[in-house]
C-alpha cells in the first residue's frame, strides 16, 4: 500500500464549502462533508490514518492530476452537471448490507428522492429499514454518495450529518420536489446496534441468536 500522503481540498458547493480527501495514487475519495479541514481528516477511516494529509490550495490542484479531476467533477455540479459526482470513485469502510445501501444511494438520480423503506429494499433487505437510516448516518464520502436524497415516508427530511440546511440546499440545487422539516438536528453516526442487526438478519432470512 502506497505511503504517500493523502490529498485534501475545499472546493465552494451549492451548500457551503465541500472539504474531501482522497488517495493520490487511485483518485478515490476516502472521506468528504460540509465541515473544517480538522473535522474532515478526522474521520478518515483507521486503515489510511497512519498516512499524513496534504492540503492542497485551489491554486495548486493542477499539480495533482487525480485530485484536479474529482475537483472539476465538484464544479461541474455546482455549475448545473447534477450527474456530476457520478463518475467520483469512492471506498468506505462497511460490512455488504451497508456498501449495497451506499450504492443504491448513489443510483437515486439528482432531482429524485426515496425513502428509508426504499432504501432498504433496494439494498435487498426490505424489512432492514433502520440499517438503512444508519448506512445514511455512517457515510463517509457526502455528497459524493448522496445520502442527502434519503428522506422519511412523507417527504420529512429527517436528519442529515451536516445540518438540515445543508441537505436541503443540496436537495434545492438538484431541483427535487419542495421538502418538510422534521427536526433541525444532524444525524449522529453510529454503530449496527441490536436491532438493526436483527433487521439485517431478519430480511436476509438468518436467525438472530439469542
Amino acid at each position: 500500500m502506497s505511503t504517500a500522503p493523502l490529498l485534501a481540498t475545499t472546493v465552494p458547493a451549492p451548500a457551503g464549502d465541500l472539504t474531501f480527501v482522497l488517495t493520490p495514487e487511485d483518485g478515490v475519495v476516502r472521506v468528504a462533508g460540509f465541515s473544517p479541514l480538522t473535522d474532515v481528516v478526522a474521520r478518515i477511516p483507521a486503515t489510511l490514518s497512519a498516512r499524513d494529509v496534504e492540503f492542497v490550495a485551489p491554486e495548486d490542484v493542477a499539480d495533482h492530476p487525480t485530485l484536479e479531476t474529482a475537483v472539476r467533477a465538484v464544479q461541474r455540479y455546482a455549475a448545473g452537471d447534477l450527474g456530476a459526482l457520478d463518475a467520483v470513485p469512492v471506498e468506505q469502510p462497511g460490512g455488504p448490507f451497508f456498501q449495497q445501501a451506499w450504492a443504491a444511494m448513489r443510483a437515486i438520480p439528482a432531482g429524485r428522492t426515496a425513502t428509508y423503506t426504499e432504501l432498504a429494499a433496494a439494498a435487498g433487505s426490505p424489512l432492514a429499514v433502520r440499517a438503512a437510516g444508519s448506512a445514511c448516518a455512517r457515510n463517509l464520502v457526502a455528497p459524493f454518495v448522496p445520502c442527502h436524497r434519503v428522506l422519511r415516508t412523507g417527504g420529512l427530511l429527517g436528519g442529515y450529518y451536516f445540518g438540515l440546511d445543508v441537505k436541503r440546499a443540496l436537495l434545492t440545487h438538484e431541483g427535487a420536489p419542495e421538502v418538510a422539516v422534521l427536526a433541525d438536528r444532524p444525524a449522529e453516526a453510529r454503530p449496527v446496534d441490536a436491532a438493526d442487526a436483527a433487521d439485517v438478519a431478519a430480511a436476509s432470512g438468518l436467525g438472530v441468536p439469542a
